[in-house]
Protein backbone atom coordinates (compact mmCIF):
# COMPACT_ATOMS: atom_id res chain seq x y z
CA UNK A 1 0.00 0.00 0.00
CA UNK A 2 2.84 2.38 0.90
CA UNK A 3 4.51 1.61 -2.42
CA UNK A 4 1.24 2.40 -4.23
CA UNK A 5 0.86 5.77 -2.46
CA UNK A 6 4.48 6.64 -3.15
CA UNK A 7 4.01 5.78 -6.81
CA UNK A 8 0.94 8.00 -7.12
CA UNK A 9 2.75 10.93 -5.44
CA UNK A 10 5.76 10.49 -7.70
CA UNK A 11 3.51 10.43 -10.76
CA UNK A 12 1.80 13.63 -9.62
CA UNK A 13 5.15 15.32 -9.13
CA UNK A 14 6.31 14.26 -12.58
CA UNK A 15 3.12 15.62 -14.16
CA UNK A 16 3.50 18.88 -12.27
CA UNK A 17 7.09 19.24 -13.45
CA UNK A 18 6.01 18.45 -16.99
CA UNK A 19 3.29 21.11 -16.87
CA UNK A 20 5.77 23.61 -15.44
CA UNK A 21 8.27 23.00 -18.25
CA UNK A 22 5.46 23.10 -20.79
CA UNK A 23 4.39 26.53 -19.56
CA UNK A 24 8.02 27.70 -19.59
CA UNK A 25 8.34 26.67 -23.25
CA UNK A 26 5.05 28.34 -24.11
CA UNK A 27 6.24 31.55 -22.40
CA UNK A 28 9.45 31.41 -24.41
CA UNK A 29 7.56 30.86 -27.65
CA UNK A 30 5.05 33.62 -26.89
CA UNK A 31 6.86 36.24 -24.76
CA UNK A 32 4.75 38.97 -23.23
CA UNK A 33 5.61 42.24 -24.97
CA UNK A 34 4.60 45.47 -23.36
CA UNK A 35 4.95 46.99 -26.84
CA UNK A 36 2.90 44.35 -28.64
CA UNK A 37 0.76 46.86 -30.50
CA UNK A 38 -1.99 47.08 -27.87
CA UNK A 39 -1.36 50.67 -26.84
CA UNK A 40 -4.15 53.14 -27.51
CA UNK A 41 -2.04 54.88 -30.15
CA UNK A 42 -1.46 51.65 -32.06
CA UNK A 43 -5.11 50.68 -31.78
CA UNK A 44 -6.04 54.10 -33.13
CA UNK A 45 -3.78 53.71 -36.17
CA UNK A 46 -4.70 50.07 -36.76
CA UNK A 47 -8.36 50.99 -36.96
CA UNK A 48 -7.61 52.22 -40.50
CA UNK A 49 -7.02 49.88 -43.44
CA UNK A 50 -3.55 49.65 -44.95
CA UNK A 51 -4.79 51.38 -48.09
CA UNK A 52 -6.18 54.28 -46.05
CA UNK A 53 -2.91 54.59 -44.15
CA UNK A 54 -0.94 54.76 -47.40
CA UNK A 55 -3.32 57.40 -48.76
CA UNK A 56 -2.97 59.42 -45.55
CA UNK A 57 0.82 59.20 -45.41
CA UNK A 58 1.22 60.04 -49.09
CA UNK A 59 -1.45 62.75 -49.25
CA UNK A 60 0.13 65.70 -51.15
CA UNK A 61 -1.54 68.04 -48.64
CA UNK A 62 0.77 66.61 -45.96
CA UNK A 63 3.69 68.55 -47.40
CA UNK A 64 2.08 71.84 -46.37
CA UNK A 65 2.38 71.05 -42.65
CA UNK A 66 5.03 68.31 -42.50
CA UNK A 67 7.42 70.47 -44.56
CA UNK A 68 9.81 67.67 -45.59
CA UNK A 69 12.22 69.99 -47.36
CA UNK A 70 12.58 72.18 -44.27
CA UNK A 71 13.08 69.08 -42.12
CA UNK A 72 15.87 67.91 -44.43
CA UNK A 73 17.55 71.30 -44.08
CA UNK A 74 17.36 71.00 -40.28
CA UNK A 75 18.91 67.53 -40.42
CA UNK A 76 21.98 68.97 -42.10
CA UNK A 77 24.31 67.35 -44.62
CA UNK A 78 23.36 63.68 -45.03
CA UNK A 79 25.91 62.79 -47.68
CA UNK A 80 27.63 59.55 -46.69
CA UNK A 81 25.66 59.24 -43.43
CA UNK A 82 23.79 56.17 -42.24
CA UNK A 83 20.30 56.98 -40.97
CA UNK A 84 17.61 54.87 -39.36
CA UNK A 85 14.06 55.99 -40.09
CA UNK A 86 11.96 54.44 -37.30
CA UNK A 87 8.37 53.94 -38.38
CA UNK A 88 9.36 54.58 -41.98
CA UNK A 89 5.86 53.78 -43.28
CA UNK A 90 5.65 54.54 -47.00
CA UNK A 91 9.13 56.07 -47.04
CA UNK A 92 7.89 59.66 -46.86
CA UNK A 93 11.22 60.74 -45.37
CA UNK A 94 13.31 57.69 -46.30
CA UNK A 95 13.35 58.46 -50.02
CA UNK A 96 14.29 62.16 -49.70
CA UNK A 97 17.09 61.26 -47.27
CA UNK A 98 18.40 58.57 -49.61
CA UNK A 99 18.30 61.00 -52.54
CA UNK A 100 20.24 63.46 -50.36
CA UNK A 101 23.10 60.96 -50.15
CA UNK A 102 22.30 58.95 -47.01
CA UNK A 103 22.08 55.22 -46.59
CA UNK A 104 18.69 54.80 -44.93
CA UNK A 105 17.59 51.87 -42.81
CA UNK A 106 13.81 51.79 -43.23
CA UNK A 107 12.60 50.32 -39.95
CA UNK A 108 8.98 49.31 -39.50
CA UNK A 109 6.98 46.72 -37.58
CA UNK A 110 4.64 46.21 -40.54
CA UNK A 111 5.93 44.06 -43.40
CA UNK A 112 3.37 45.63 -45.75
CA UNK A 113 5.06 49.03 -45.52
CA UNK A 114 8.45 47.48 -46.26
CA UNK A 115 6.97 45.77 -49.33
CA UNK A 116 5.50 49.12 -50.37
CA UNK A 117 8.92 50.79 -50.06
CA UNK A 118 10.56 47.99 -52.07
CA UNK A 119 8.05 48.45 -54.90
CA UNK A 120 8.46 52.22 -54.79
CA UNK A 121 12.25 51.87 -54.73
CA UNK A 122 12.16 49.95 -58.01
CA UNK A 123 9.69 52.40 -59.55
CA UNK A 124 11.76 55.45 -58.61
CA UNK A 125 15.05 53.73 -59.51
CA UNK A 126 16.67 54.36 -56.13
CA UNK A 127 19.84 52.28 -55.77
CA UNK A 128 19.20 49.28 -53.48
CA UNK A 129 22.26 50.16 -51.38
CA UNK A 130 20.59 53.44 -50.41
CA UNK A 131 17.54 51.85 -48.78
CA UNK A 132 17.87 48.94 -46.37
CA UNK A 133 14.57 47.35 -45.33
CA UNK A 134 14.44 46.14 -41.73
CA UNK A 135 11.41 44.66 -39.99
CA UNK A 136 11.73 45.48 -36.31
CA UNK A 137 9.83 44.30 -33.22
CA UNK A 138 7.62 46.68 -31.27
CA UNK A 139 10.02 46.80 -28.34
CA UNK A 140 13.40 47.25 -30.04
CA UNK A 141 14.95 49.34 -32.83
CA UNK A 142 17.13 46.32 -33.71
CA UNK A 143 20.21 48.51 -34.04
CA UNK A 144 23.76 47.24 -33.69
CA UNK A 145 26.00 49.27 -31.41
CA UNK A 146 27.33 52.34 -33.21
CA UNK A 147 25.53 51.44 -36.44
CA UNK A 148 24.12 54.82 -37.46
CA UNK A 149 24.89 58.54 -37.48
CA UNK A 150 21.28 59.66 -37.15
CA UNK A 151 17.96 58.23 -36.00
CA UNK A 152 14.82 59.99 -37.22
CA UNK A 153 11.40 59.16 -35.79
CA UNK A 154 8.48 61.09 -37.26
CA UNK A 155 4.88 60.90 -35.98
CA UNK A 156 5.77 57.60 -34.27
CA UNK A 157 7.27 58.42 -30.87
CA UNK A 158 3.86 58.35 -29.18
CA UNK A 159 3.24 54.81 -30.47
CA UNK A 160 6.18 53.35 -28.54
CA UNK A 161 5.67 52.03 -25.02
CA UNK A 162 8.38 51.75 -22.35
CA UNK A 163 10.17 54.53 -24.20
CA UNK A 164 13.15 55.02 -21.84
CA UNK A 165 14.18 51.38 -22.36
CA UNK A 166 13.55 51.58 -26.12
CA UNK A 167 15.54 54.77 -26.61
CA UNK A 168 18.34 53.52 -24.44
CA UNK A 169 18.83 50.97 -27.22
CA UNK A 170 18.59 53.75 -29.81
CA UNK A 171 21.32 55.67 -28.00
CA UNK A 172 23.63 52.65 -28.08
CA UNK A 173 23.04 52.39 -31.82
CA UNK A 174 24.33 55.92 -32.45
CA UNK A 175 27.93 56.55 -33.44
CA UNK A 176 30.01 59.08 -31.56
CA UNK A 177 28.49 62.50 -32.22
CA UNK A 178 25.31 60.92 -33.58
CA UNK A 179 21.86 62.43 -33.06
CA UNK A 180 18.30 61.39 -32.46
CA UNK A 181 15.60 63.61 -33.97
CA UNK A 182 12.02 63.23 -32.77
CA UNK A 183 9.19 64.93 -34.68
CA UNK A 184 5.73 64.65 -33.18
CA UNK A 185 2.45 66.49 -32.78
CA UNK A 186 1.81 69.38 -30.41
CA UNK A 187 -0.40 68.38 -27.52
CA UNK A 188 -3.38 70.45 -28.67
CA UNK A 189 -6.41 69.97 -30.91
CA UNK A 190 -5.18 69.84 -34.50
CA UNK A 191 -6.72 69.04 -37.90
CA UNK A 192 -4.23 66.16 -38.28
CA UNK A 193 -2.64 63.60 -36.00
CA UNK A 194 -3.90 61.45 -33.12
CA UNK A 195 -6.29 62.51 -30.34
CA UNK A 196 -4.85 64.93 -27.77
CA UNK A 197 -4.69 62.30 -25.02
CA UNK A 198 -2.24 60.24 -27.08
CA UNK A 199 0.19 63.12 -27.63
CA UNK A 200 3.17 64.18 -25.53
CA UNK A 201 4.68 67.58 -24.92
CA UNK A 202 8.30 68.10 -26.02
CA UNK A 203 9.18 68.51 -22.33
CA UNK A 204 7.79 65.02 -21.65
CA UNK A 205 9.84 63.67 -24.55
CA UNK A 206 13.01 65.28 -23.15
CA UNK A 207 12.32 63.85 -19.67
CA UNK A 208 11.95 60.34 -21.09
CA UNK A 209 15.07 60.67 -23.25
CA UNK A 210 17.05 61.80 -20.18
CA UNK A 211 16.02 58.51 -18.56
CA UNK A 212 17.32 56.76 -21.68
CA UNK A 213 20.74 58.37 -21.23
CA UNK A 214 20.58 61.36 -23.59
CA UNK A 215 21.87 64.61 -22.14
CA UNK A 216 22.09 67.32 -24.82
CA UNK A 217 18.77 68.64 -26.15
CA UNK A 218 17.34 71.25 -28.46
CA UNK A 219 13.62 71.85 -28.96
CA UNK A 220 12.37 73.49 -32.16
CA UNK A 221 8.76 74.75 -32.02
CA UNK A 222 9.01 77.30 -34.81
CA UNK A 223 9.46 75.52 -38.12
CA UNK A 224 6.44 73.20 -38.28
CA UNK A 225 2.89 74.49 -37.76
CA UNK A 226 1.50 71.41 -35.97
CA UNK A 227 4.61 69.78 -34.60
CA UNK A 228 7.82 70.17 -32.65
CA UNK A 229 11.27 68.73 -33.21
CA UNK A 230 13.47 67.41 -30.40
CA UNK A 231 17.18 67.00 -31.19
CA UNK A 232 19.03 64.78 -28.71
CA UNK A 233 22.57 63.50 -28.26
Amino acid sequence: MKRFVFGVVALMLLNACGDHHKHEKEDEAHPAHQDSGHSHANQHMNSSSFENLVARFEDPARDSWQKPQRVLELLGNLEGKTVMDIGSGTGYFSFPMAKAGATVICADVDERFLDYIKTRQIREEVHPDRLILRKVPYDSPALAEGEVDLVLIVDTYHHIENRPAYFSQVRKGLREGGRLVVIDFNKTELPVGPPVEMKLTPEAVVAELKEAGFSDFEINREDLPYQYLVFAR
